[in-house]
């Protein structure tokens, strides 16, 4: 069974740095992506950015773009998401997710984590 566990979320005041990491565990596929995403209340979740098993890389948010890093994480089985000078607008639940390939729509995801709340405020 596919689990994903996003972690590294927290308060954070604007033009902070916060890096999200995403352990994930069960997949058998020699191929596949880590889509990350965000989501405020009320509105449709967001791509943010996904990483290939291959090494590829894909951004999606253009507010984001300049911001962020997607890499691979120092341990195991981990994605992690670098985001520097974070705005409040940035503001929002950060998830993480599987599939086959990327994709920066939510609804091609099969497998999801539980989230994780990223808070830019003064």
């Amino acid at each position: 069974q596919v689990q994903l566990v996003e972690s590294g979320g927290g308060l954070v005041q604007p033009g902070d740095s916060l890096r999200l990491s995403c352990k994930y565990s069960g997949i058998t596929q020699n191929v596949y992506a880590i889509g990350w995403f965000r989501q405020v209340p009320g509105k449709e979740r967001e791509g943010v950015g996904c990483f290939t098993s291959g090494g590829g890389i894909r951004f999606y948010a253009n507010s984001m773009k300049g911001r962020i890093t997607i890499s691979r994480g120092s341990a195991l089985n981990t994605v992690d998401l670098q985001m520097n000078s974070l705005k409040p607008e940035d503001t929002a639940v950060y998830y993480c997710a599987a599939r086959a390939a990327c994709s920066p729509y939510s609804s091609g995801y099969d497998f999801w984590g539980q989230g994780t709340q990223v808070t830019v405020s003064s």
